[in-house]
């Protein structure tokens, strides 16, 4: 397919529909992400709601919706490479939303669980797919940033979730904020259908190349040229289009830092440590993430604030994790993402520190803002530093793995601070319990293995990450 100004007007117009779609749908992950967080002190105090229900259960039940993202992620991750980005975008916009619906319908405690998890198994699958068609079809030298804006929905749609819950206080009752969630069947599922094309790569890898190739051509999105046998690569010259750091490789794979691919490969020598670092970088950073989204109102009740006080601490928390996680990114770019990701852990467990003292309100807010950077502001450059680290041919799996095991840490935030404070546990030794998990996870991220393929610490040089000619930049020739 030859470069014309039509086709490049027409590729940019269809990464825009496409991240903006994605980045919508992670919007609502993130406002069912915090939504929960923002009415269980309702819940806890009112039984005529769902039952009787204590802390260890309210933390349960935070954990079950994400029990279900991890299983819809990984459910994606295998059924998207059949049936195509677009059919599980469109089902899971649609299965989201009806599972918000009927959450805000349950009147027990049984059927809500069973609700937020069955909800959950779609937001998962929106999170695993959105990630694979930005990857898709963002082009080279800005795939970066455009993974920034989409991943930003999260922490944006958090901070929806809990500006709502102060807006419509004494307004809306939890079932109203969470038939909010519902909304994407309305506006998004529409807009996706009509705007949301099929992966044209996907379509290639398929073999359906006549369709691929008429997509191609109709969004301007460039087919992958083929590569050649692993083990015959060289190094190429910069690809049109691409920053001049980027170095291409037409035609050719790289020489193999591993002979397999897959799963299989992050099992050797190369990639076993540095996949468990990868791995325990991720489980920290949601761990933070969703025990503090669910947790942070009630504890800071417990310190003597208000509803609407406590509200304001999720909203300052979740405004910390845009505004600096973009800024981060940016500085992840020039200074590499695990520098900027140890420092942010690291920011985040002197934050929580600075909770336990009795500081006035300004101060307090300006930690917990911070706290938001180091939590899941880095949750953000982790997935960035990931997609990096690995070679192609572990690429998916190294991504997938990390995803999946971090979830396990989303699991257990939720839980753990219900059993803490079901134990008697006092707010400050929350807040130092959670301060040592970022401390840890910034000792990990430190000592992280150098990137296997170049010798040098991994994400110091993101944007020169060999891509193959064709795929990842604005202009294509046949």
């Amino acid at each position: 397919m030859s470069v014309t100004p039509e086709t490049t007007a027409r590729q940019r117009n269809t990464v825009r529909w496409v991240v903006l779609i994605a980045a919508l749908a992670l919007i609502f992950d993130g406002y069912d992400l915090v939504v929960y967080g923002t009415v269980v002190s309702d819940l806890l105090r009112d039984p005529s709601q769902l039952g009787p229900l204590d802390a260890a259960q309210a933390g349960a039940l935070g954990s079950y919706a994400l029990v279900g993202v991890m299983v819809g992620a990984l459910v994606a991750g295998a059924v998207g490479d059949y049936l195509g980005r677009r059919k599980v975008m469109l089902v899971n916009i649609a299965a989201f939303s009806i599972g918000m619906a009927l959450t805000s319908m349950a009147t027990s405690v049984f059927a809500f669980g069973i609700l937020r998890f069955l909800t959950g198994l779609g937001v998962g699958a929106l999170v695993a797919t959105a990630g694979a068609v930005v990857a898709e079809f963002a082009p080279a030298g800005r795939k970066n940033f455009y993974n920034a804006i989409v991943y930003s929905g999260v922490p944006a749609g958090a901070l929806m979730a809990s500006l709502l819950a102060i807006i419509f206080n004494g307004v809306l009752d939890w079932r109203g904020l969470f038939m909010i969630g519902a909304l994407p069947i309305v506006f998004l599922l529409p807009l996706a259908v009509v705007k949301l094309p099929e992966s044209p790569r996907w379509l290639q890898a398929r073999g359906r190349l006549e369709e691929a190739e008429l997509l191609s051509r109709r969004t301007g999105i460039p087919l992958a040229l083929p590569a050649a046998p692993a083990g015959t690569a060289t190094w190429g010259t910069a690809l049109p289009g691409a920053p001049a750091s980027e170095p291409a490789m037409r035609g050719t794979a790289m020489t193999g830092t591993t002979a397999r691919a897959g799963f299989a490969g992050l099992a050797t020598r190369t990639y076993g440590v540095p996949t468990a670092f990868l791995g325990i970088m991720s489980f920290s950073g949601l761990l933070l993430t969703y025990g503090l989204n669910t947790w942070l109102p009630e504890i800071m009740g417990q310190y003597g604030y208000e509803e609407n006080y406590s509200l304001l601490f999720l909203v300052t928390l979740n405004a910390g994790a845009v505004i600096g996680g973009l800024l981060a990114s940016r500085s992840a770019d020039k200074f590499g993402a695990k520098r900027i990701v140890s420092t942010t852990f690291g920011l985040a467990a002197l934050s929580l520190c600075l909770l336990t003292f009795g500081f006035p309100l300004p101060v307090l807010l300006a930690a917990v803002a911070i706290a938001g950077v180091g939590t899941l502001g880095t949750q953000v450059l982790i997935y960035g530093l990931v997609s990096n680290y690995y070679q192609t041919s572990v690429r998916a799996a190294g991504v997938a793995w990390c995803a999946g095991f971090g979830r396990l840490g989303g699991i257990v935030g939720p839980l753990l601070g219900g059993f803490l404070l079901a134990g008697g546990v006092r707010s400050q030794t929350a807040f130092y319990i959670f301060a040592g998990i970022a401390l840890a996870g910034a000792l990990v991220t430190m000592f992280l293995p150098p990137r296997p393929e170049t010798g040098e610490p991994s994400g110091l040089d993101a944007t020169k990450e060999p891509v193959l000619a064709g795929t990842d930049t604005l202009e294509h020739h046949d």
